[in-house]
């Protein structure tokens, strides 16, 4: 299904779920590269630009959380960029697919700021690219948010929710680093002239809106690596701690064992069915438990002045 909003000269066609005939109507409409068809057609797509003489092909990626609220997915956005036309093809991030409804809303209300964003391709390009950053952005925030809890709780003995918070979190920080970084390369060539676009300079400078999409996608870059770095932190201090926890628990069960030791064997000695010395003597019972108890008091002190406490 082709969706379309026409202002003036400009067209922005919205393509959801692309069939043949879509494909064939783009291959005759605006004579494409079949090769970048193709493209439309697969997923798992590198991001990347192709630059054509009358059009530019681009493949974004951009997260997203998943339904459960929890994985982050990302969604591959394909633009056709022409110089009096923007088409995005096949399920695009549903940023794109909102900001294409408010804009058509917006377009029946004669909403004057609609029609500055209309006023051309380029510019239409850089307010869905800016509305895409902004939700990048929030995502990478809540991210932020996480690494902070499991900061603050990981002193807290709850270790199966924060081993599972942890391993969450460094997985989706794993997908938005190998997310970004080939994409950084691709961004660049908007704010260092490779990309031309089709405004006039003298009419509209581009040049300070790609470099403030840059900025936006370097900060949310740093930031993410930043996480990264703290995560990492996190899961070996964590670690530490579990490691002391089972330490003391093992210190403590030696302890024990250690102590309980003797006292067995002297029971065990006066359990055997045998004729002791002194087994018919009520004062020996008391003689053996006073045993006991001093070979129980030696020992306690011992390990007090070995482990110094």
């Amino acid at each position: 299904m082709i969706e379309t909003i026409q202002y003036q000269s400009l067209k922005w066609q919205h393509i959801t779920n692309p069939s043949e005939e879509d494909y064939r109507y783009l291959l005759d409409e605006y004579n494409f590269h079949p090769l970048d068809i193709e493209d439309c057609r697969g997923t798992n797509q590198r991001p990347k630009i192709d630059e054509y003489d009358d059009y530019y092909f681009l493949i974004l990626h951009f997260p997203y959380f998943d339904k459960g609220n929890k994985f982050i997915r990302i969604r591959e956005v394909k633009i056709f960029w022409g110089k009096d036309y923007i088409i995005t093809i096949g399920k695009s991030h549903w940023v794109v697919k909102k900001l294409f409804e408010e804009i058509q809303e917006d377009l029946q209300d004669d909403d004057e700021d609609v029609k500055e964003k209309l006023s051309s391709s380029d510019l239409l390009l850089y307010h869905i690219l800016d509305r895409l950053m902004i939700e990048t952005y929030t995502l990478i925030m809540r991210v932020g948010a996480e690494v902070d809890l499991i900061n603050y709780d990981i002193f807290n003995k709850k270790a199966r929710s924060i081993i599972e918070l942890i391993s969450i979190t460094r997985r989706n920080i794993i997908l938005l680093n190998t997310t970004f970084k080939p994409q950084l390369r691709v961004l660049h060539m908007f704010e260092g002239g490779t990309i031309k676009g089709f405004v006039d300079p003298e009419v509209l400078d581009m040049e300070d809106y790609w470099g403030n999409i840059l900025d936006q996608y370097q900060k949310m870059f740093d930031s993410i690596e930043d996480y990264g770095e703290l995560i990492e932190g996190l899961s070996k201090t964590f670690d530490s701690l579990q490691a002391n926890r089972t330490n003391e628990i093992m210190r403590v069960l030696t302890y024990f064992s250690t102590i309980m030791l003797p006292l067995t064997v002297v029971t065990g000695l006066f359990g055997m069915n045998v004729t002791f010395p002194f087994t018919t003597n009520v004062t020996a019972f008391w003689c053996i438990i006073g045993v006991m108890v001093l070979i129980t008091s030696l020992l306690i002190i011992y390990f007090q002045r070995r482990t110094g406490r």
